[in-house]
């Protein structure tokens, strides 16, 4: 038996040629081919070995991971996001830098793209754009032009509104699928409009609190129920609780008088629009809200609103900028800007046009 210490297992070291004409199966070319292999495999991710007449002493290796000596790595910031996202299964070890993971073959778990705007530094917001503004302004138009015609063709755009709604808040605040609780909201939305229909216009403030507060203790009680955790539960709570509230103060439209729907729908379709436009953010804010204004003044002259039609038009088109900006927040993804993007902006305005009708 050798006395000699045990120096470890070098995967670059080349094997002793013994006497004979057999040397372990390699000739120099081979072996040449391996070592280029070893050495360029994964560089990226792993630092290099040193060679062996630099290292006095080198660990036994492992066949399930490649030894890397311990390192010091340069800092990356824009690799940083991805170390926050390590896998719990794999953590770091220690002494090394908290903000990276350690190397691994499958690499680390996918982070959203709010998270790694947050990351970088970037604003996570991304505005709907000019398709959901169309539908948004389709929608308003349908409002406005039905509104004309009768209470119930009103309805047929206003329950489409409510149901978008309550699907685009759930989608937008990372809830999905929650059918149960969109279903709940819409119901709401669809009772204060039969409760306003039955009722009449002169009724409207009764009929749509009424079922805002029943649905409130309706959300309440369901929660309470619930088997879930209670961060849980509260977060359920709330998307519930304001889902319904949306749907339901979109009944504004039937409990406001037409001609102030008319002017409203008009100017939120109009501010929308014009908010969709490529143009800086203030510049657009402010484009939008006279494109309101001055399609309050037009719309009002037309029926019988008159020169109020441009409060009306000014109040619509600053609630529709901000169901608009609610709408952008958190990198939403195309499911929201075509739920919550088309719907927020008019759903927002109804309480406003009702109020100064």
């Amino acid at each position: 038996m050798s006395n000699q210490p045990y120096e470890g297992y070098d995967p670059y070291q080349q094997p002793q040629q013994q006497p004979g004409p057999q040397q372990w199966g390699y000739d120099e070319q081979q072996y040449a081919t391996q070592q280029w292999q070893g050495q360029t495999w994964e560089t990226q991710t792993h630092a290099p070995v040193p060679p062996a007449a630099e290292t006095a002493y080198l660990q036994p290796q492992s066949y399930e991971r490649p030894y890397a000596p311990e390192q010091p790595q340069p800092q990356q910031p824009q690799h940083a996001y991805a170390a926050a996202q390590a896998p719990a299964s794999a953590p770091a070890p220690a002494g090394s830098d908290q903000g990276y993971g350690p190397a691994t073959v499958a690499g680390n778990a996918r982070i959203t793209d709010a998270q790694r705007a947050r990351l970088e530094g970037r604003s996570p917001i991304i505005e709907p754009g000019m398709q959901p503004a169309l539908l948004t302004a389709l929608l308003g138009l349908l409002l406005a032009v039905t509104a004309q015609v009768s209470t119930y063709a009103l309805v047929v755009p206003l329950v489409a509104l409510q149901a978008v709604t309550a699907a685009g808040w759930f989608r937008l605040n990372g809830m999905w699928p929650a059918r149960q609780g969109i279903a709940l909201a819409f119901l709401g939305g669809v009772t204060a409009d039969v409760a306003v229909l039955v009722a009449g216009r002169d009724q409207a403030p009764t009929a749509i609190l009424g079922p805002l507060g029943v649905w409130v203790l309706l959300t309440l009680v369901l929660q309470l129920r619930s088997h879930a955790d209670p961060d849980t539960r509260m977060y359920g709570l709330m998307a519930t609780v304001a889902s319904s509230a949306l749907a339901i103060i979109a009944t504004g439209y039937l409990g406001a008088d037409t001609d102030a729907v008319t002017v409203g729908a008009a100017a939120v379709a109009v501010a929308v629009l014009a908010r969709a436009l490529p143009l800086p953010t203030p510049a657009s804010v402010v484009v939008a809200l006279l494109a309101a204004t001055g399609a309050g003044i037009a719309v009002g002259g037309m029926t019988g609103v008159g020169t109020h039609g441009a409060l009306i038009g000014v109040a619509a088109g600053v609630c529709a900028l901000i169901g608009h900006r609610v709408a952008s927040y958190d990198y939403p993804s195309r499911f929201v800007h075509f739920t919550a993007g088309v719907a927020l902006p008019l759903a927002a305005a109804a309480p406003v046009i009702w109020i100064l009708h």
